[in-house]
């Protein structure tokens, strides 16, 4: 670490059997790199009953504090390829009916007026534009803009893509980020009432006690009704259930971490699990500091000479969502 800055050490508790908090982790420290400089994190399993994920970087702050500040205080934006054009709404009116009520689940209050299309760029990950994975922006103004969108990556590597259906990137995005929002009635569309908040994103747990998130930011937990499907706390089947959340009337909502789904969104921007045909997944953690550049590496367990654990999971199926689950430790090599 160079310069003159502080580089103190600091650390959230994790559980390492939890596959989304270990990518979240990948994730802070991914964020770290970007928002402070030089930062690097590591896994410390010594003792047992309070495992810790431990990050440094060059600031006299916090480093998990000013990621999660960041989180709270961003916007989302979607983006596209150059000519990309947001398809027509459904003719079907039951499909189209259906695909309103999942976004606005999941988006929170919008406005009556047509939402501006997405962004444009030359620099696209994918051949084409699909309007549920297009990729997001968040940041800008005196902040690093960041390019978020593992989910629509065109270069041939598993995307990790979990989530399905009538749900877009962007929408889910700003659910972890801002919570949802019951849709405002008509007669009160255009004034400036947001609509009552259905379910908490990290905005609303920043504000409401920001010590208490940065101390465990991996644990607490809030209802969600739609996430990227990486925190297993909020995966269900039918099966397991012995009914559908979905078909629910009122919808049965599960509880999870925003700050799992998100942030490990964002630490499979630069790498991925290696997944079998069988939908097994193998990840590793690592007792020495790393830079992010080395991390992605690293989980993967492409640096054998590192003291490391290795984990399994078999990602499950929740009609046409894959969802992750809990993992078992592996013997090592």
């Amino acid at each position: 670490m160079k310069g003159e800055r502080s580089v103190d050490e600091h650390s959230i508790p994790v559980d390492l059997y939890n596959p989304g908090q270990v990518l979240a982790c990948i994730g802070f420290l991914e964020a770290a790199e970007v928002l402070l400089n030089s930062a690097e994190g590591r896994f410390d399993w010594a003792n047992e009953t309070d495992v810790r994920f431990r990050l440094r970087a060059e600031s006299e702050r916090n480093p998990f504090e000013v990621v999660l500040e960041f989180l709270a205080e961003t916007e989302v934006h979607p983006f596209g390829p150059v000519g990309y054009v947001d398809p027509p709404p459904k003719k079907n009116k039951k499909a189209r009916e259906e695909t309103d009520a999942e976004e606005h689940n999941e988006a929170g209050a919008e406005s009556e007026q047509i939402a501006p299309g997405p962004e444009l760029t030359e620099t696209f990950p994918a051949r084409k534009g699909d309007r549920m994975s297009l990729p997001i922006r968040i940041g800008g103004g005196n902040r690093p803009i960041v390019e978020l969108g593992h989910w629509a990556d065109g270069s041939g590597r598993e995307t990790f893509k979990l989530y399905s259906g009538n749900r877009s990137a962007d929408k889910i995005a700003s659910a972890m980020l801002k919570g949802v929002r019951k849709h405002p009635s008509k007669n009160r569309a255009q004034n400036t009432d947001p609509g009552i908040l259905k379910t908490k994103g990290i905005a609303q747990l920043w504000e409401e006690d920001r010590a208490r998130l940065v101390e465990r930011p991996l644990h607490i937990l809030t209802q969600m009704g739609g996430s990227f499907n990486f925190d297993p706390r909020g995966a269900w089947t039918a099966i397991d259930a012995g009914y559908s959340p979905n078909d629910q009337k009122p919808k049965h909502l599960v509880e999870a971490s925003p700050v799992v789904e998100f942030l490990a969104a964002w630490g499979l921007e630069h790498t991925r699990p290696t997944m079998s045909n069988e939908r097994q997944v193998r990840y590793a953690v690592w007792a020495t500091f790393l830079p992010a550049c080395l991390a992605r590496v690293a989980l993967v367990g492409g640096i054998p000479s590192l003291f490391m654990k290795r984990f399994l999971f078999t990602l499950g199926a929740s009609g046409k969502n894959k969802i992750v689950t809990f993992a078992e430790q592996e013997p090592n090599p």
